[in-house]
């Protein structure tokens, strides 16, 4: 895909994260937003992945360690075919497959049950472990909130990573400042993130998480890595696309009223409008 149909799905994306959080009165748009382009990215351009086969043994792995954020996963999974994107409206509702946090025997593509923040790096580690040992070539891609890498089993698995050169992995840091509390690094620095990945042996890559040039290149190099695991630090707007959400620690787990869902929605069709025109 190029860059522009890539933004014009991520706005796809971004208005299926509004509608499922409005649908269900609760959720996290936050940062299920600010890391749209780079999950729309993965899932329309990056790994090696079929919607009809979502368990072929031989497909990349996506593990949402900030499994809270499941909105913008299952606004990609739908848009890219997995399940209907009507199915978005009915998030945590009663009967519904998609739960409040991804739950890998209920909806179709989810490769890890995640939630409880911190454990979802070492879920993927192992997956990455095991192709060695399997001698499969699937790449397994891991992403963190700036805020979960606060939890001490993070750095746990990204010693052992490190310490086996799991250059299979790529783990990803959805860097925008802010988690339930306030700023990141108010509340327990983790600065800088890039020179502690340095230390347990990652080679590490700095970007902006809303360029798709960027993290384009950034997975390349990650491919071209040979000796060690790679983490991309992508610095992000929290409730990017959203005006009134951007930057602000408020929107990490609120759902919006019907007038800002309103609101919301004629931003993001604004946009769509505008590229899909520019797209013709």
């Amino acid at each position: 895909m190029d860059n522009k149909q890539l933004e014009i799905v991520a706005t796809k994306v971004r208005k299926g994260i509004l509608s499922a959080v409005h649908s269900a009165k609760s959720g996290h748009p936050g940062g299920s937003l600010s890391a749209a382009d780079m999950v729309t990215f993965l899932y329309f351009e990056e790994m090696n992945i079929d919607p009809t086969n979502p368990k072929d043994p031989n497909r990349d792995r996506f593990v949402l360690s900030k499994g809270h954020t499941c909105p913008g996963l299952y606004s990609v999974l739908a848009n890219r075919g997995y399940f209907p994107v009507e199915d978005l409206v009915t998030l945590r509702k009663l009967g519904s497959h998609l739960q409040g946090h991804p739950c890998m025997t209920h909806t179709p593509g989810i490769d890890m049950s995640t939630g409880s923040l911190g454990q979802g790096l070492s879920a993927g580690v192992g997956m990455a472990l095991a192709a060695k040992l399997d001698n499969k070539d699937y790449r397994v891609n891991v992403l963190c909130g700036d805020g979960e890498i606060q939890e001490g089993q993070i750095w746990e698995a990204a010693m052992f990573a490190g310490h086996r050169k799991l250059n299979n992995l790529t783990v990803i840091i959805d860097n925008n400042d802010l988690q339930i509390d306030g700023r990141v690094g108010d509340v327990c620095s983790v600065y800088p993130i890039d020179e502690k990945f340095e230390a347990f042996n990652f080679n590490v890559i700095n970007i902006d998480g809303h360029n798709f040039d960027e993290i384009r290149s950034a997975f390349k190099a990650a491919r071209e890595c040979t000796d060690k695991p790679t983490a991309i630090v992508m610095k992000t707007l929290k409730g990017k696309g959203v005006s009134y959400m951007e930057d602000k620690a408020g929107w990490h787990g609120k759902a919006p009223n019907d007038e800002e869902f309103e609101l919301g929605l004629k931003e993001l069709d604004d946009k769509l409008s505008t590229l899909e025109g520019g797209a013709q």
